[in-house]
């Protein structure tokens, strides 16, 4: 059966040599080596053994001025997960000597820094009861003779046997001299903060450093935590509904909105909050007004009498704030009720070695971010968008090869196989066929994605009509089958019109 996708066709079409200005970019594989890749995909499809770097930062940071360092809060923080790092740690284990030559060790710095590793902070991983390794950079800051606008951290990750794991790199930063005090317009949207994006809250007593504590969720729980931070998703919601519906919508958050704050790692809610505007401990209940990064805001419960979500040394309260008796417009918060917001970055690199043992650093680790399918016919191509490519790449259908061009660090241009390429019961089948969408090194290193490719049958059939399975092709039962098919489809069709 014919497939498409759903912006375009695939079918089978001419393969070999794909040219540009210049004559072949690329060509696939020699199937020698495909066959030995295949194997190998197919082992992994059945169970990855990834190794996840994941990277949480702020948005912006505060640049120091003369000998004071305005280290980045949050801090930035790394956690390594997936089973591969078990692996990878138990083949080095059982290669080197000692105990202490697999253990993993980072160093974290801003993107313009020399190669020292004095200008750059050295991160301990520690193992969590969840499994995941976790390292935060606490003392990291941007000094006032840096005058760049933006910049990315770079993080250097190692086995303790000096052996390179690679080196991975943040989303852009924005550099601000001080939260703003004015009050923001839509038209600068770059400090705003806008339903659906990631922010962290946190809260300072009495300006003091050391008394730090950021909202986070443990066991199930919301917590004030002095170690790690979680990233909330901010949703804008409609004030006029329940609080069982709850719907959501689009557009930059004002103070006086109701919100939901979402942990992007669990899940777990908080109930429905109206943002207040917090100026000299007073929450402000008449202002109506974009929200700006680092900005001190509280979070009054939905329907409740006065009550605010508050912290006590560790522990997530409820708060009653005082009416003003002079100021209607006022309510009188305790420290523990005022938080400043931030919005954050969370960049996330999958690699697995699972196919060979290299010793070559896993960087640069491609991110997709985007697909494009352009043609149809005999022949689809599909444009995979993102950072981080090279030239190196293939991009895999699941367990099948396709004819990879490299075009720029940000582009890679692939033929889509035809949906006979994943075996020849596969031609037969009348629903759509969704396969995972891979970048394989051509040492074997592969790289997963959240990407996936749908082929889909090009031809409607009836609701709740049988699929066809090992239908030999040369059989009179296949020609019976495809009259059968015909007839109901058109008697279908018929009883449409």
């Amino acid at each position: 059966v014919p497939a498409r996708r759903r912006a375009g066709r695939a079918r089978p079409g001419a393969r070999g040599w794909c040219y540009g200005a210049g004559g072949p970019l690329s060509c696939r594989s020699n199937p020698y080596q495909t066959n030995l890749l295949r194997d190998g995909v197919r082992r992994y499809l059945q169970l990855p053994a990834d190794q996840t770097v994941l990277i949480l930062h702020a948005k912006v940071a505060q640049k120091s001025y003369g000998n004071e360092k305005r280290f980045f809060c949050p801090p930035p923080c790394v956690y390594l997960s997936g089973p591969g790092w078990k692996l990878k740690q138990e083949q080095i284990k059982a290669t080197d000597l000692g105990e202490a030559g697999f253990r993993v060790c980072g160093y974290m710095g801003l993107d313009s820094m020399g190669s020292s590793l004095m200008e750059t902070q050295k991160l301990s991983f520690e193992e969590q009861p969840d499994a995941k390794g976790f390292g935060c950079a606490k003392a990291l800051y941007i000094s006032d003779a840096d005058k760049r606008k933006h910049f990315r951290l770079v993080l250097k990750l190692f086995f303790s046997n000096g052996q390179e794991i690679g080196t991975f790199h943040s989303k852009l930063i924005k550099v601000i001299s001080k939260p703003s005090q004015k009050k923001q317009s839509l038209k600068n949207t770059d400090l705003c903060i806008s339903s659906g994006s990631k922010v962290s809250l946190f809260n300072r007593l009495r300006s003091q450093t050391v008394s730090t504590r950021y909202l986070s969720v443990e066991g199930g729980a919301f917590i004030a935590s002095a170690r790690q931070w979680a990233a909330f998703t901010l949703h804008l919601a409609d004030e006029r509904c329940t609080r069982s519906e709850f719907p959501l919508r689009e557009g930059y958050i004002r103070y006086g909105s109701v919100v939901q704050l979402v942990c992007t790692a669990t899940g777990i809610t908080l109930p429905p909050l109206i943002i207040r505007k917090v100026t000299k401990q007073y929450a402000m209940l008449d202002v109506d007004e974009p929200i700006s990064q680092l900005h001190k805001c509280a979070f009054q419960f939905q329907g409740s009498d006065h009550m605010y979500l508050c912290l006590s040394t560790e522990k997530v309260i409820q708060f009653q704030a005082s009416p003003c008796p002079k100021e209607a417009n006022r309510e009188l918060l305790n420290d523990g009720s005022c938080w400043t917001i931030i919005g954050t970055e969370t960049v996330e690199y999958t690699f697995s070695e699972s196919l060979a043992c290299i010793r070559e650093p896993v960087s640069p680790v491609p991110l997709i971010t985007a697909l494009q399918l352009t043609g149809g016919g005999d022949v689809a191509m599909l444009e995979v968008q993102g950072e981080y490519f090279h030239a190196h790449l293939k991009v895999w259908f699941g367990d099948v090869e396709a004819e990879t061009m490299y075009r720029s660090p940000k582009s890679l241009v692939c033929v889509v196989p035809d949906v006979s390429a994943f075996g020849s019961d596969w031609r037969w089948l009348r629903y759509p066929i969704t396969v995972p969408l891979l970048l394989i090194r051509d040492d074997g290193l592969i790289y997963s994605s959240s990407f996936t490719f749908t082929y889909t049958p090009e031809q409607s059939f009836i609701p709740g009509q049988q699929v066809l399975s090992d239908v030999p092709q040369d059989s009179d039962k296949l020609l019976d089958s495809i009259h059968q098919e015909f007839t109901r489809t058109n008697f279908y069709l018929f009883m449409q019109s």
